[in-house]
């Protein structure tokens, strides 16, 4: 068991005046201890494995659309009910954990994640594998609510944004993973082998959370009753809405997509009506007028849809404009997960040693600049031109998301860890399946063609300029709705100590 699962309880906090500063020490230095790292070793292959599973399938979809002799249509199936599964359930998980226990929930999810991805590695037919897809993706879900989550109970406070940084470095690593190690397999034991090889990581994971992890408290059996059941639903039914109103249509949005997004805007406004009026929400309404965790969600949905916009305009923008085949493509696409992963623990321990408001302030500025710079770059400088500031844009990228985590979770009610963990993890996907729908508009919009992937290198490059042009302003509105959030807490401080 953790030596932090007793935070909280007070026992210490009246021994003599010097018994915090000895209770941190010792904290610090048991961070250090076995059990600390085999904790942190099992909630980073969950993360890893969440976002493989996330990445890994993308490249084989045309190799299964012939095992299948199914449509593109059809196959993109095995992305979406991954994607769907996380999204609409994230949220509702998290809170679960809070009431059942995290540590026996994320072992559930864990398990659940391993036997899917053997159900997959099995799958007969095109449906058996999208229906294991979406059970992996209810496993990925629990797995990545609760790994943020478990941060509080395994590290010291003082530590939070190092070990956040790790989570977001092993979640770089398995995205940039993804592509590479899945065409790997696809040539070598064939497709079934790009989901069977979670198995063994999945078993790994199990035995060290199960050995590593905090008990649950007991004091959470007499919640169990409180989970909101109609607004899970309600939750669920509104983001699968959204979610399909962003991805159905390949690029076009037509009565389908316009109906289900009113779908979505109808659900939201039940849900928030429902939370209103239940006994136990599951988002309780004040939460929706805390000005500083409203920010953080906001700018991390902002953050995301311009990350997506690097997936969307960077292979046309390579291939078109600059000529390059699809592996050197490949291969500098994969520069900004690269940058991601490199960036992470230090930009967690800079966060740590700085404090995280400030480290949020420095990521979205950096990000800011590496869009303006895409914005205004000539094709003539070449790979170069487009990979310098992309390495701008990931790193900011990757301080903001390590710095905007430790300061959401530093100070969450143990109780509301679960839940506030599943928003955060929400507010990114959304951001992610936002940007694919509407930067790539916006791309499109911008190169003046009807088919980006057929126009010609000028148009496309115009189209890139354009797009990190509003890449940059959507920047710029999250950089100041930090900014307030932050000045308003300052004054908030400074009213306090007046009185």
């Amino acid at each position: 068991m953790s030596p932090y699962s007793d935070r909280g309880h007070g026992r210490h906090s009246t021994d003599h005046p010097g018994s915090a500063l000895k209770e941190n020490t010792a904290a610090a230095s048991d961070q250090r201890t076995p059990a600390v790292r085999g904790a942190l070793a099992a909630l980073s292959l969950s993360m890893l494995l969440s976002s493989l599973g996330t990445s890994i399938a993308g490249v084989g979809l045309p190799t299964l659309a012939q095992a299948f002799a199914a449509s593109f249509q059809q196959v993109q199936w095995i992305v979406l009910a991954y994607l769907l599964a996380i999204t609409t359930l994230i949220v509702s998980v998290g809170r679960l954990g809070d009431i059942v226990g995290r540590r026996r929930l994320l072992l559930a999810g864990t398990s659940l994640f391993t036997a899917a991805s053997v159900l997959c590695g099995l799958a007969p037919t095109l449906w058996w594998l999208i229906a294991a897809r979406a059970a992996q993706g209810l496993g990925a879900a629990v797995m990545m609510a609760l790994t943020m989550a478990f941060v509080g109970e395994t590290v010291p406070k003082a530590r939070t944004g190092s070990a956040m940084g790790l989570l977001g470095t092993m979640s770089a690593i398995g995205t940039a993973l993804g592509p590479s190690l899945g065409g790997a397999l696809i040539s070598g034991p064939g497709w079934r082998a790009m989901f069977l090889v979670n198995a063994p990581l999945g078993i790994l994971t199990l035995l060290l959370a199960h050995r590593h992890l905090p008990a649950d408290r007991r004091d959470t059996e007499k919640d169990r009753a409180g989970f909101d059941h109609v607004g899970t639903l309600l939750l669920a039914l509104t983001l699968a809405a959204y979610a399909l109103a962003m991805t159905l249509g390949r690029g076009g949005f037509g009565p389908l997509n316009t109906a289900l997004l009113l779908a979505a805007v109808l659900g939201a406004a039940l849900f928030v009506r429902a939370e209103t009026r239940a006994a136990s929400p599951l988002i309780r309404p004040e939460v929706f007028r805390e000005p500083a965790l409203g920010a953080s969600l906001a700018t991390s949905g902002l953050v995301s849809t311009v990350m997506m916009a690097t997936l969307v305009v960077g292979p046309f923008y390579l291939s078109r404009t600059l000529g390059l085949g699809e592996a050197m493509t490949g291969l500098v696409l994969s520069a900004g997960p690269l940058v991601a992963a490199l960036t992470g623990v230090p930009a967690g321990r800079i966060a740590d040693r700085f404090g995280a408001a400030r480290m949020t302030l420095a990521g979205l500025t950096a990000m800011a600049a590496g869009c303006l710079l895409l914005s205004v770059i000539p094709a003539t400088l070449g790979v170069l031109g487009y990979v310098a500031p992309l390495a701008v844009v990931t790193a900011g990228y990757a301080v903001f998301q390590t710095a905007n985590n430790t300061a959401v979770m530093a100070d969450v009610r143990p109780d509301r860890r679960g839940l506030v963990s599943g928003m955060l993890n929400l507010s990114r996907n959304l951001g992610l399946i936002t940007g694919a729908s509407v930067m790539g508009a916006v791309f499109a919009f911008a190169s003046a063609t009807t088919d980006v992937a057929t126009g010609r290198p000028e148009a496309v490059a115009t189209g890139m300029r354009i797009t990190f042009g509003v890449a940059a302003a959507l920047i710029a509105l999250a950089l100041a709705l930090a900014i307030a959030v932050g000045s308003r807490a300052v004054r908030g401080a400074a009213a306090v100590n007046d009185r």
